[in-house]
């Protein structure tokens, strides 16, 4: 589903990394962690496509239009554009060829997945931080794309929430999907996984997700 050969990435033209060798098989689920400013979100935005790389490839094996869905950080987005929860939602199906009425039963659907009916017509700026990562997920759930690529899906999330995200990301993988996140949660990781890929400073390799890997083993190597 997703290889990346000799892959580089990084800011003005300086590689955060070594050359990554990477092959990721369709329907699996895998993690990427390091320390801050290591290149995680990057790493997820070259293979969106959304950043050239600055060596190497990216191959994904999925369609050219609608194969691919991206979860961006929630401080990206402008609280002040004129939009209600349901519209935002509702852009999932954007490339659905669903019937009006399909579409509209599929919106309603996932909004009451993400216990958001009652949000449904509040404006992004009356939203807390927590609704609204619900919100980009039941957009994202609406999607057909057959690579899920979720940088930092846990923020804001409280206890209930989080445990929505994991069964949904397991629905997900049973769909076939393939979901590759980024996560600063090792807890969660530890809980649902048991390897991740490691960014560091000297390569990228998976490494096992135990109680010795900890935030300030990150925070060294990367």
């Amino acid at each position: 589903m997703i290889r990346c050969h000799d892959l580089q990435w990084g800011h003005g033209g300086r590689p955060l990394t070594p050359p990554l060798n990477l092959q990721l098989a369709g329907g699996s689920l895998s993690a990427i962690i390091g320390g801050n400013g290591c290149g995680k979100s990057s790493l997820l935005e070259v293979i969106a496509g959304l950043r050239a790389p600055l060596a190497g490839r990216v191959e994904l094996a999925v369609p050219s239009r609608g194969g691919v869905a991206y979860l961006v950080q929630q401080q990206r987005l402008d609280r002040q554009f004129p939009i209600q929860l349901e519209d935002l939602v509702g852009a999932g199906l954007w490339r659905s060829r669903l019937s009006r009425r399909q579409r509209q039963a599929s919106l309603q659907q996932a909004l009451a997945d993400w216990g958001l009916l009652e949000l449904r017509q509040h404006c992004l700026q009356a939203l807390s931080g927590g609704e609204l990562q619900r919100a980009l997920l039941a957009r994202l759930s609406l999607t057909e794309a057959r690579l899920l690529l979720l940088d930092e899906p846990e923020t804001a999330l409280d206890a209930q929430g989080q445990a929505l995200l994991w069964r949904h990301i397991r629905r997900w993988q049973r769909q076939g999907r393939t979901l590759l996140l980024v996560s600063h949660d090792l807890d969660a990781l530890r809980r649902q996984l048991d390897q991740a890929l490691l960014i560091a400073a000297d390569g990228c390799r998976f490494v096992p997700l135990g109680p010795l890997l900890e935030r300030r083993t990150l925070e060294r190597v990367a």
